[in-house]
């Protein structure tokens, strides 16, 4: 197949993210409760003439040389020992960086199905492996096979997903900090933290039973939450002010620094965002 294409890549956010101690491959083992949200990147792909290249262009946002979109092409080159359609790739970028909702993985994920569309055969014993080698949380978003829609449990390194029914009930307002928070820095911070008391998390069996409960009585937790709001103080009054709007539940999404607030209803959620939206970046979705 040849021509042009578009991908969506969903963002998620995490419902509780329990962290667990270094695992003797260098990895931290989670445990979580993935959904996504109805904010996306586009991804517009177009095939070239030559095989084995892949040019990334992106206007809203300077992403690095070796950004997730060309490390899963690469990736998925090296696993599957052939020669790849050469793909220019445009990445539309409304997810933000750094923020906590899995933007460059879902983009990694979307380029791997890209490659699908074009006619390359990936099993899906390669694109686990591509996916462990591009960014955990690409496990996640491969399982969605392509749906704009999903929820799972989620643990190990992040490669163990455990589909659920994802809630359409659910009605969310995310705040942008403006705090570029990486993983590798709040992983950093967790490990500085190591020792200090911690709040108890839900057991990886409970976490199914938790997000079917009715929002205002959820018990996730973040562990996250407190080393990074304890370093960037825009987090804490994001945090602060989201809390005051009217939230049922609030929290940081995965290692930030993206906050989110779940409301009642519609109305509720869209009276939240108006208030916030007057100091904050904030998203009605």
């Amino acid at each position: 197949m040849s021509g042009e294409i578009c991908v969506h890549a969903p963002a998620k956010i995490n419902l509780g993210l329990r962290v667990l101690p270094k695992r003797e491959d260098g990895f931290h083992g989670i445990e979580s409760v993935f959904a996504t949200v109805g904010l996306s990147d586009l991804l517009t792909v177009q095939t070239l003439p030559e095989q084995n290249v892949c040019k990334v262009f992106c206007e809203q946002a300077v992403l690095p040389q070796d950004n997730t979109v060309s490390s899963a092409y690469q990736a998925a080159k090296s696993v599957l020992a052939r020669n790849l359609p050469g793909i220019s790739v445009q990445v539309t970028k409304r997810i933000p960086l750094g923020g906590g909702l899995g933007g460059g993985s879902s983009d990694a994920a979307a380029t791997l199905i890209a490659l699908q569309k074009l006619g390359v055969d990936i099993p899906n014993d390669a694109a686990y492996k591509i996916a462990a080698r591009v960014g955990s949380d690409v496990f996640f978003f491969l399982s969605l096979g392509g749906k704009p829609d999903g929820a799972a449990i989620v643990s190990g390194r992040g490669e163990l997903v455990k589909p659920i029914s994802p809630r359409c009930d659910l009605h969310y307002v995310l705040v942008f900090p403006g705090v570029h928070s990486s993983t590798a820095e709040a992983y950093a911070a967790i490990d500085e933290s190591a020792g200090k008391p911690k709040t108890e998390c839900l057991a990886l069996d409970d976490l199914e039973a938790v997000y079917r409960k009715p929002v205002k009585d959820w018990t996730f937790v973040n562990d996250f939450t407190p080393v990074i709001a304890a370093k960037y103080s825009k987090v804490r009054q994001a945090l602060a002010d989201v809390k005051a709007s009217g939230a049922l539940f609030s929290d940081m999404s995965g290692s930030g620094s993206t906050v989110f607030g779940v409301y009642e209803s519609a109305s509720q959620a869209q009276d939240a965002a108006n208030l916030l939206s007057g100091k904050w970046n904030a998203t009605l979705l």
